[in-house]
């Protein structure tokens, strides 16, 4: 409100939503509690009833579809307030993992388990990133609805459980590992959408490629090859199949399902966008 927004009408962005549909009271009625999109029979009907134009009527049922949407601004206030989140935790993240032994060598999350030390900076990543998703778990009702929506209550659920599980059996070493590989691509997709909404589109373009080179690296490269290696295989050489292996082990791989789906999208996008000659 007081950052987001400024910044957005000093790029040019309004605050001004989509055209509105002048008011009536039947076809109001029809939107809100029949169809949204009538057929070609309901239209007739209407056209008779209302002494109006079947294309007049369209045209009033699209305004009024559009006049739902969310405006630019509240997208790019959404956006704005993500990216700052995810790059701060981001650098947070990796300025604290710069020095731990695990981020070098995965072998040391499972050396001393489960008597190792929960330090204050590890406890704050923690906490911080909890507190984030569950935000984030809540405000989904709320906030713009998106396709992926199905998907991100899914990894929003994975994600908490993850961190509250990891958490509570003091497997904190390798979470803030899953952790900081997640929010490395996360700040570069919000940036592309802040470069969308403001209309800058070779900076979109930059930024949405970037953004996928880097969560197909990170979420099919080294998740899997690095994250769960760790938690299936070198855990289970360490320090056994202990009882809650199975639990913790099926929610990594349903975030590596979900990856793939991301990454097909990702891909189908860009590949549209090559055709194009831009991201939309």
């Amino acid at each position: 409100r007081f950052i987001a927004k400024p910044c957005a009408i000093n790029l040019g962005i309004q605050d001004s939503g989509p055209h509105r549909a002048q008011p009536n009271a039947i076809l109001e009625k029809v939107f809100t509690s029949i169809t949204k999109s009538p057929d070609g029979k309901r239209l007739e009907g209407l056209s008779k009833q209302l002494d109006w134009d079947v294309r007049k009527i369209q045209r009033w049922f699209r305004h009024r579809r559009n006049q739902d949407k969310p405006t630019t601004l509240t997208k790019f206030c959404e956006s704005m307030w993500r990216f700052t989140f995810y790059l701060s935790i981001f650098f947070y993240g990796i300025r604290f993992l710069w020095t731990a032994p695990w981020f070098w060598d995965t072998r040391q999350c499972w050396y001393n388990y489960p008597f190792q030390p929960l330090t204050s900076r590890l406890y704050y990543y923690y906490i911080l990133e909890l507190a984030f998703y569950w935000s984030l778990m809540f405000s989904q009702f709320t906030d713009i609805k998106r396709k992926d929506f199905l998907i991100m209550f899914v990894h929003h659920l994975a994600t908490i459980g993850l961190i509250t599980f990891s958490y509570m059996n003091n497997m904190v070493r390798v979470g803030t590992l899953v952790l900081c590989l997640h929010d490395a691509s996360d700040f570069l997709l919000e940036a592309a959408k802040l470069a969308n909404y403001a209309k800058y589109q070779r900076l979109c373009d930059a930024f949405f490629m970037l953004f996928g080179v880097v969560f197909i690296v990170t979420r099919l490269g080294i998740y899997p090859f690095w994250i769960l290696n760790t938690t299936l295989f070198e855990s289970w050489e360490l320090i056994g199949p202990y009882p809650s292996w199975w639990l913790f082990n099926g929610l990594l791989v349903t975030l590596q399902v979900l990856h793939v789906i991301w990454s097909y999208l990702i891909i189908r996008t860009a590949s549209k966008a090559l055709v194009r000659g831009k991201v939309s």
